[in-house]
């Protein structure tokens, strides 16, 4: 009987280690190196001795490669589609990371429930009998999606074998184990293990395999770095439990941009798709308010409307407060001094709230012009007029820059009905015969003029 072999690893990092030590020396976190069986059989193949792949893997010229014969499949979901950069790879590995409960199974099942090809769902989490009645409210009239409940991958590999889906995907990565690693469930060497496996099945195939992966309480995908690494495309699921809506982010993405955005509702009957988010991240409200502004932005190649709140008011312990929700409190401190330095407004004794509503982070600077007007208007107790829009950055001379597609931004604050938009005066604008009024300002003094 062969011998049993063991080693070290790093459980917040995946670095391997002779022998145990206190600290890890790549990512210096203290007592997380453990020690776990590794393999000790030889290994086989996913695959069975008589079974065949789906195509042949030999080795080709860049040129003769043709890409054409394998196209992406569509998801018939526009947010993942969008999200994906235009559909699911074939041979690709995708994982999908989020917050317990967030919606990630639900995503995945209603995917699986709208595709018509054959695709097998793995959960290794739920029963049949759970998968159904969550199936049941979605879309019981799916005749394509083939239900398994099973963790060791040798079984799993083995009803593939047999059935020949199109798409394989699993529920989850660290409920998996593979016979060649004698560690226990979602250990760093059995998640390594399994999401190889699953790597040289994808590209063998041909097929895209989408795992779903558990997150620490630190929202880091739970397991080894390596298997962000291992994957073609990491996606985040995002939101407040206690909201309904959903967005999807990609992290990584080898076959398409990282900067786009999916946004869901979260519904009795799944998720909804939100093909105008701008009417979601605006409130609907008669009256007026001090301290609302509508800002312009982008995330990735759609344009956004999104309503940035603040609240100013007198500092009543001593020390003023800053606080920011869904924008940099860096940055916030920042536009706070240019106000005070470039414009006199005395902030400094004086607390400041600031909040940008639909439960989304936003990092483009062209929110900066919103975020002023909206203290602004807290701070002097005046409400802006509800068809103003803002897209400028401001810099640390109080002067406003220019933002990157702003002609895309103004298109899109028209078809929402604005009917002045403030941008940077130094922006080149071609735009003609819109119906929105196109205010260029120059220097922050320009803004204080249309607010006190």
């Amino acid at each position: 009987m062969a011998k049993v072999k063991t080693t070290f690893y790093c459980q917040s990092c995946g670095t391997q280690f002779a022998k145990w030590q206190g600290q890890c020396n790549a990512c210096k976190a203290w007592n997380t190196i453990v020690e776990e069986v590794i393999q000790t059989p030889e290994k086989s193949d996913w695959k069975s001795p008589t079974s065949t792949a789906k195509k042949a893997v030999v080795p080709l010229r860049v040129k003769d490669i043709d890409v054409s014969q394998e196209p992406r499949l569509d998801t018939f979901d526009g947010e993942l589609n969008r999200v994906l950069g235009g559909g699911i790879v074939p041979g690709s590995l995708t994982l999908l990371g989020g917050e317990p409960g967030i919606g990630k199974s639900t995503l995945l099942l209603q995917i699986s429930l709208k595709l018509p090809y054959k695709t097998l769902y793995v959960s290794g989490e739920e029963s049949q009998k759970q998968i159904k009645m969550r199936a049941e409210r979605i879309n019981p009239n799916n005749n394509n999606c083939y239900i398994l409940t099973e963790t060791k991958t040798q079984n799993i590999f083995r009803q593939i074998e047999a059935l020949e889906p199109d798409v394989v995907i699993v529920d989850s990565i660290q409920t998996l184990h593979s016979d060649y690693i004698e560690s226990s469930s979602g250990s760093i060497s059995q998640i390594k293990e399994c999401t190889t496996e699953l790597i040289k099945f994808a590209k063998e195939t041909a097929t895209p395999v989408i795992l779903i992966g558990h997150i620490t309480k630190d929202g880091n995908i739970a397991g080894p770095k390596i298997l962000e690494h291992m994957v073609d495309t990491v996606l985040q699921f995002e939101g407040d439990r206690n909201h309904i809506f959903r967005i999807l982010r990609a992290h990584k993405n080898r076959f398409g941009s990282t900067n786009e955005l999916g946004i869901y509702e979260m519904q009795g009957s799944g998720l909804r798709e939100v093909t105008n988010p701008s009417e979601i991240l605006i409130s609907k409200k008669d009256e007026e308010l001090s301290g609302n502004a509508i800002a312009a932005t982008l995330e990735g190649m759609r344009p956004l409307m999104i309503e940035v709140q603040a609240l100013v008011s007198t500092a009543v312990y001593g020390t003023p407060q800053r606080s920011a929700t869904g924008f940099n409190a860096k940055r916030l401190n920042m536009l706070l001094a240019v106000l005070e330095k470039r414009a006199g407004f005395r902030l400094g004794a004086k607390d400041v709230f600031l909040n940008i509503t639909g439960g989304i982070t936003v990092d483009d600077p062209a929110i900066d012009l919103a975020v002023v007007a909206s203290i602004l208007s807290s701070n002097e107790d005046v409400a802006l007029e509800k068809d103003f829009c803002f897209a400028a950055e401001v810099g640390l001379s109080g002067e406003i820059r220019p933002v990157q597609r702003v002609e895309q931004r103004i298109l899109e604050a028209e078809k929402l009905g604005f009917s002045t938009i403030f941008v940077s005066k130094y922006n080149k604008i071609s735009l003609k015969n819109t119906s929105i009024k196109i205010q260029l300002i120059s220097k922050i003094e320009d803004l204080v003029g249309f607010i006190v």
